[in-house]
């Protein structure tokens, strides 16, 4: 038996942009103080640690409670009209599920991952999706990880992550578990990062199920 466990943000759904664009409109519209490294610098932060970011460093007047429910909705609303399924996710998803027990390790909350894989129809694929929200610390601790290898009972030994970040790669790296990086186009993991990876792919297109088995044999 060998396991698969996939990031979503950046790696399945080319959902970055849409996150900073969502942020910098309601930091924006109310009063707070916008900066290009905010997105990079909120990547892989869980949901509590990011709405306190744009409280306290962005300047949002509204209580971090009120941001993360603003920013959720806002982002629910934005993928149920249509999710930016990166090219080669349906095929590669497919091909792994015959192959391989899958699993969803995410920073994204699970009500946003949840209306993700409901809406592109992938939810039959995974047998666990995890948020970083119900553990005790984000990437790039390797929490999340740990929490989806354990619901799943797989072995790290046989279990290989897919990651596009810096902070997802050295998580997914502390966990034990073989990483295959498919860099994200727009924030791309830093040099040190993806010299923790087993491979790296240029792009998700490129992925396949012989990659896949070789690096997890």
């Amino acid at each position: 038996m060998q396991w698969i466990i996939f990031d979503l943000d950046g790696t399945l759904i080319e959902s970055e942009e849409i996150w900073a664009e969502v942020r910098r409109r309601f930091v924006v519209e109310n009063g707070g103080c916008w900066n290009e490294r905010a997105q990079a610098e909120m990547m892989g932060m869980r949901t509590t640690e990011w709405a306190r970011y744009m409280h306290e460093t962005l300047c949002v007047a509204q209580s971090p409670r009120t941001i993360e429910r603003g920013i959720v909705d806002a982002m629910i609303e934005r993928l149920a009209r249509q999710v930016p399924a990166l090219p080669g996710a349906d095929a590669i998803l497919e091909r792994a599920a015959s192959a391989f027990r899958l699993g969803v390790a995410t920073s994204s909350p699970l009500r946003v991952a949840r209306a993700v894989l409901a809406t592109t129809g992938w939810s039959r694929l995974f047998e666990v999706v995890v948020s970083a929200d119900s553990v005790a610390c984000g990437k790039p601790a390797p929490d999340v990880y740990l929490r989806a290898i354990e619901l799943l009972g797989a072995e790290p030994a046989r279990t290989v992550a897919v990651e596009d970040s810096s902070a997802g790669i050295r998580a997914a790296h502390a966990a034990n578990l073989q990483v295959i990086a498919v860099p994200n186009r727009s924030y791309p993991p830093d040099a040190d990062s993806l010299a923790l990876a087993a491979r790296v792919v240029p792009a998700l297109a490129q992925l396949d199920l012989e990659t896949l088995r070789c690096v997890v044999q």
